[in-house]
């Protein structure tokens, strides 16, 4: 296991409210991250930050998506590329924009293209976010060392993304962590894991498809919100995960998997056979 050490952020709110825009950054890195709800994009104009070259992100939620949006890209000035954006109809689905810049001026054009290559490329793969690009960024030819540079710029971007709430590049879960936990019935059989954020069905895990008698009403809306977001299908006589989905709580997944009121902290165990609640609550 690779030794980890803490880490420092100093979020900055310029206007003092913790809904408004935010400054954040590790205090011993160059990179900061700046955030900027879309109706407060005016009043950040005559700041010097977001007037510099960078990677920017647009966040949001189309009205049928079921899960969110980014739009990934690059601007020598990110201010006025934001502005250009803003009066974009066919971008009308952010309302927060996220600026990456560095404190000492120093990202170049080359820089911000390589970054936005790159971070098209991961938020892909790790598929957390719509990535809604029309087109594939290029990526700028760097060397070496450079691109090693960019890559501990990149780090800090992701965990300071993360910090605020936006964890693009963090992955669901980790399918072949020791903590698989399985949840079985009739027909079910499901993976999952239970992390920081919640509790993690995988991908292709099996539910049951139709409901006990006593199942009620929360257990079949709750089912039916997951199959309309294409969540789950069905596919013969089961029901099936499309994608890793994460859940408030071990019990809100068994009851999906399961079809049925269920306590998720004795349904989900190890392959040796120990309860979610033996391994978590009873140490």
């Amino acid at each position: 296991m690779p030794r980890t050490f803490g880490k420092t952020i100093q979020i900055f709110m310029p206007d003092g409210s913790p809904t408004s825009y935010k400054i954040a950054e590790i205090t011993t890195r160059i990179v900061q991250l700046i955030l900027i709800p879309r109706n407060k994009l005016t009043e950040m104009g005559n700041r010097e930050e977001v007037n510099n070259v960078g990677v920017y992100f647009l966040f949001g939620r189309g009205e049928t998506d079921n899960k969110a949006s980014v739009y990934i890209g690059e601007a020598e000035n990110c201010f006025e590329r934001l502005k250009q954006h803003n009066r974009d109809s066919n971008k009308d689905f952010w309302n927060v924009a996220i600026l990456a810049v560095t404190k000492t001026s120093s990202f170049t054009k080359s820089h911000v293209k390589f970054l936005e290559s790159f971070c098209y490329q991961e938020a892909k793969k790790v598929d957390r976010y719509n990535v809604v690009n029309g087109n594939t960024p290029t990526q700028s030819r760097l060397s070496e060392p450079m691109v090693a540079d960019l890559m501990d710029n990149f780090d800090t971007m992701k965990t300071l993304l993360s910090a605020l709430g936006y964890p693009i590049f963090e992955r669901v879960a980790n399918e072949t962590s020791e903590e698989l936990l399985y949840c079985k019935g009739k027909d079910a059989l499901a993976r999952g894991e239970y992390t920081d954020e919640g509790f993690v069905v995988f991908k292709d895990s099996v539910c049951n498809l139709e409901e006990a008698a006593s199942a009620g009403t929360w257990v079949i809306n709750a089912r039916k919100e997951l199959i309309e977001n294409n969540i789950l299908f069905e596919e013969g006589n089961i029901l099936k995960f499309k994608e890793n989905h994460i859940f408030n709580s071990p019990s809100a997944a068994a009851v999906c998997v399961l079809a049925r009121r269920a306590n998720g902290w004795t349904e989900w165990k190890n392959k040796a056979g120990k309860t979610l609640d033996e391994l978590k609550r009873q140490e």
